[in-house]
C-alpha cells in the first residue's frame, strides 16, 4: 500500500525531529543526513498531492521538484542544491574523519535552521 500524505508528512516531522537530536547529540553529519531525509518526505508527499502518482524511489530534491514543475525562489532553490549535494556525501562517506572536520557544528546548524524553514515552505505548498 502506498504512503499517503499524511504519512508522508508525519514521517518528515519525526525526520527534522531526529536531525535536531542528531545535532543535540553532536552527530552533526548525521544531522545533516536526517535534513535531507525531512525535506525528501515533505517532497515525496507533494509530489503524491500534486501528481496523484506514487512518488519514484529517488533521493534527488531537484528532481522531484523539477518532476512537479515547482521552482522555488533563489534562496530556497540554492539551499536545497546544496543539502542534495551534502546528503551524497554524508549517506556514501569515504572517512568519517573528514565528514567531522567538514560537518562541524555551525554548519550542521545553518542547515539544520534553514530545513525547517523549508520543510514550512514546502508544507504551505499544499
Amino acid at each position: 500500500m502506498a504512503k499517503s500524505l499524511q504519512e508522508w508528512l508525519r514521517q518528515a516531522d519525526y525526520d527534522i525531529n531526529t536531525a535536531e537530536y542528531m545535532f543535540n547529540g553532536g552527530r552533526y553529519f548525521y544531522t545533516i543526513f536526517m535534513c535531507h531525509l525531512s525535506m525528501e518526505k515533505a517532497l515525496k508527499g507533494l509530489y503524491l498531492e500534486r501528481l496523484k502518482e506514487i512518488p519514484p524511489k529517488t533521493h534527488n530534491l531537484i528532481y522531484l521538484l523539477n518532476k512537479m514543475g515547482i521552482k522555488p525562489e533563489e534562496p530556497i532553490g540554492k539551499f536545497l542544491v546544496k543539502l542534495n549535494e551534502a546528503s551524497v556525501v554524508t549517506r556514501y562517506h569515504e572517512e568519517l574523519s573528514t565528514l567531522q572536520k567538514d560537518f562541524t557544528q555551525p554548519v550542521a546548524n545553518d542547515i539544520l535552521s534553514k530545513s525547517k524553514e523549508v520543510l514550512q515552505w514546502i508544507k504551505a505548498q499544499f
